[in-house]
């Protein structure tokens, strides 16, 4: 009897001892990042999550401003969110590829709070048959933009009148997770944005700035519409296992991830579990979350061996198909 006794006794002391410790490390520390009367700057916000985003920020009573290439779609955006709120937000056109640009929109709108960079393009197909513009276009659109956007913001972060912790959110991708066929060009630019951030990250610590990045899903958006259109089939049977989710949703996990100061960002189940399986060296501000990543690694791995045999399995049966019936 004693001997249990000593058993669960040691059974509760180890996790407990985890935990103290995980909080003695973890870093950064917890933080809030309030939203209301602040200055939260969206790119990509004439549409689909960008739109979203700011949709759910002007609706908490941030001063919002939204930045694309499209003027006709800009004022079609700040007309919707007024409509829907009650509250006009300023609207830049400019394409993030071009610094100047940004920097001008950016200097215009004044210090910024919470800027959110969320301008992205994604073309599918497969490595030997892309062209390399297209290649060209999503690097210079989702990683080079989001320096441009950075580099440009910075300063005005740094100028923000309240003195509060600021953000600097990065819309990534699940395919900035795991790579996924058909996706090569769009995951090697989704996935520089990780390194981007974790660096960025220590760099802007101590000017209580705080870093995000969101994975979200396939979302349904005009974007996605377009890109189903081309994917290669093969890349459809292989994420046919996610689900889409709406870019409300979306919009709301991302904002709410933001407010906590969340360096990773989940927005569905299966982005919870890509998070623990791809959780590496990032920081985990969570002591929980910390835990739960120690303590469910081995498992999770396992878990993602059990998809990449399935996926290879659907690679495998698609190209001897495509031998049998000569292709």
């Amino acid at each position: 009897m004693a001997a249990l006794s000593f058993l669960g006794f040691l059974v509760l002391l180890l996790p407990l001892t985890l935990l103290l410790l995980l909080y003695l490390i973890v870093r950064p520390k917890p933080v809030r990042i309030p939203i209301k009367d602040r200055h939260v700057f969206i790119t990509g916000g004439s549409s689909g999550i960008g739109l979203a985003l700011a949709h759910q920020a002007a609706k908490e009573g941030a001063r919002v401003s939204i930045l694309a290439r499209s003027g006709e779609k800009l004022e079609e955006a700040k007309q919707s969110i007024q409509l829907a709120t009650g509250i006009e937000v300023a609207t830049y056109s400019a394409d993030v590829r071009d610094f100047d640009a940004v920097k001008t929109a950016l200097d215009e709108a004044g210090p910024v709070d919470v800027l959110v960079v969320n301008q992205g393009v994604f073309v599918p197909g497969e490595l030997e048959v892309q062209s390399l513009d297209e290649v060209r276009l999503m690097i210079d659109v989702n990683i080079i933009g989001s320096f441009h956007m950075i580099k440009a913001a910075l300063p005005l972060i740094k100028k923000r009148q309240n003195g509060g912790p600021a953000s600097i959110a990065l819309m990534s991708s699940q395919a900035g997770q795991v790579g996924i066929y058909g996706y090569t060009g769009y995951s090697a630019s989704k996935f520089g944005l990780r390194g981007l951030a974790e660096a960025l990250q220590q760099e802007v610590i101590a000017d209580d700035i705080h870093v995000s990045l969101i994975f979200p899903p396939d979302t349904e958006t005009p974007g996605l519409e377009e890109e189903n259109k081309r994917r290669p089939r093969l890349t459809s049977i292989i994420a046919a296992s996610s689900g889409a989710m709406k870019a409300d949703e979306v919009a709301k996990k991302a904002l709410d991830g933001i407010k906590s100061g969340s360096f990773i960002v989940p927005c569905n189940s299966e982005g919870f579990l890509l998070s623990i399986a791809t959780a590496g060296l990032s920081p985990q501000r969570s002591v929980l979350m910390a835990f739960v990543e120690v303590v469910a690694a081995g498992l999770i791995r396992f878990v993602a061996l059990c998809f990449q045999w399935n996926w290879y399995g659907s690679i495998e049966k698609w190209h001897a198909q495509g031998k049998r019936s000569g292709n």
